[in-house]
């Protein structure tokens, strides 16, 4: 679903039929010690960029927003693991070093570099 920054994303739903006005990130819900989402919050977050980067059916995230400099800023923290190998993944726009390893695509295409 389109974020009210424009991007797609699909953690974020909002429902405005028959006079309801529900405006949500289910990833930002899904986290208890995450403050409480504010429609800004999708301007800055990174997880539509990391969805576009990496397609892998294996990433978890998991974000966490939390207030900075007596609230007025917010800080989003994202991490990210691989669901398959059970392992923290350091750089989510890259992915699971384990899953680039085992896929015979990347494997033909890193020969033909060779």
């Amino acid at each position: 679903m389109r974020t009210p920054a424009g991007q797609e994303c699909p953690y974020y739903y909002e429902d405005f039929a028959r006079g309801r006005s529900v405006q949500e990130c289910r990833l930002a819900q899904a986290n208890p010690d995450s403050a409480p989402w504010r429609p800004k919050d999708c301007a800055r977050c990174p997880v539509p960029e990391i969805l576009r980067a990496n397609a892998s059916p294996y990433l978890q995230l998991r974000l966490t927003i939390r207030p900075v400099l007596l609230g007025f800023v917010r800080q989003m923290k994202i991490e990210a693991w691989c669901e398959r190998h059970e392992i923290a993944i350091e750089n989510p726009y890259i992915g699971c070093p384990q899953c680039a390893q085992e896929n015979p695509a990347l494997r033909l295409f890193k020969d033909a570099l060779d």
